[in-house]
């Protein structure tokens, strides 16, 4: 397989660092990534951000019907010159693009080796279009995997642990040494899988209570509970904090770290019901 410094040079072009770019371009991490996919002959899968086809080679290989959602139109010249069979590109942010829409489908999966910058914006996209996406495996920032895949208690658990938890199965599956990208990035990278559950893990009154309810509590993470959440005098009264935290079973003086997804949703039904309006 050509290397990304090779196909770079034959186009006339460079990795460009305000952007992320890092290209990857070992086949047994690709072939992998492609694997943790398990991709069905026929079945819509979006890859953001191909950069020069090295992944979405694999995933065509599988026979699935790759949808490349690129934003740099240099890399949508190359995608466009290599003409991979089998795959359709398409010029779009993958931090803002439908997953679905953009397939023609009513469910993808979605599969990128993401900027760093981007990270954040395109996991909120994959939890607000969590009915759309069945899985989703990425190539993170290693330290991201692992705030992600964190137990609660841990040092690493946090927001997006939280969020996509409920929502997500995660599982960090490997790591990938800097060295195996062009250029390498400074940190090492890992990828991790999200398998949407087929029920939440708790019921909750209003998804976005929820988060606002999970954001202030992580709001000042060496507080107790109850005075992160009263970082938040728009969502609840202290006394209607004190109150869910009664009702929910949760004792006040613990912090956010260790409550589990369930308890952050027993904690936002406590709250009750939305006002008239709300």
């Amino acid at each position: 397989m050509e290397s990304p410094r090779d196909i770079l040079k034959r186009h006339g072009l460079h990795a460009k660092y305000s952007w992320g770019q890092n290209f990857l371009g070992d086949a047994q991490a690709l072939e992998d990534i492609a694997d943790a996919l398990a991709l069905r002959a026929g079945e819509p899968v979006v890859e953001l951000g191909p950069g020069l086809g090295h992944l979405t080679r694999f995933l065509a290989a599988t026979g699935a019907q790759v949808t490349a959602v690129e934003r740099d139109r240099d890399m949508i010249s190359v995608l466009e010159k290599e003409a991979i069979p089998g795959v359709r590109v398409v010029a779009g942010n993958a931090a803002t693009v439908d997953f679905a829409q953009v397939a023609g489908v009513p469910q993808v999966a979605v599969v990128g080796n993401l900027p760093y910058h981007l990270t954040s914006s395109i996991l909120f996209q994959v939890l607000d279009q969590r009915a759309k996406v069945s899985r989703a495996v990425f190539t993170l920032q290693k330290e991201v995997v692992e705030r992600l895949a964190a137990e609660p208690g841990t040092r690493d658990y946090g927001l997006l642990s939280v969020l996509l938890g409920l929502h997500f199965g995660i599982e960090h599956l490997f790591t990938l040494e800097s060295h195996l990208f062009h250029p390498p990035p400074k940190v090492d990278s890992a990828v991790v899988r999200l398998t949407r559950r087929a029920s939440p893990l708790a019921p909750v009154v209003d998804e976005e209570r929820f988060t606002r309810v999970v954001k202030a509590s992580f709001a000042h993470r060496r507080k107790t509970l109850l005075n992160s959440l009263k970082s938040d005098r728009t969502l609840a009264t202290p006394e209607q904090y004190v109150k869910a935290l009664e009702t929910a079973g949760i004792d006040p003086m613990r912090r956010a770290e260790t409550l589990s997804p369930e308890e952050f949703a027993a904690l936002e039904r406590g709250l009750g019901p939305l006002a008239e309006g709300a």
